[in-house]
């Protein structure tokens, strides 16, 4: 059962941010990410919006989760720390 990604993002320097999306890329695929959506235009209808939204589907929960704790990705993540604030949920689908 796949399973997304779903991270609201607003960026305070976007050179040292990009480092991130680039590194995070690599790490993503690794783990069979796709993008669906990543910082396209959007519309929050409820709640507090951020800047910046993605959508990445896994192939499960697990690879998920696995993605996320990759040492691969923690280095991308490094990028991101102080440089963005970041909401990352993991939904599984149906």
């Amino acid at each position: 059962m796949p399973a997304y990604w779903i991270a609201h993002v607003d960026v305070s320097d976007a050179a040292t941010y990009a480092q991130y999306a680039k590194a995070a890329t690599s790490a993503i695929a690794a783990h069979g990410g796709r993008f669906l959506a990543r910082g396209g235009r959007s519309v929050t209808l409820e709640g507090k919006g951020r800047a910046r939204n993605v959508v990445i589907e896994f192939p499960s929960l697990e690879a998920a989760e696995a993605c996320y704790h990759s040492d691969a990705y923690q280095v991308a993540l490094g990028f991101a720390h102080g440089v963005s604030v970041r909401d990352l949920v993991v939904v599984e689908g149906v």
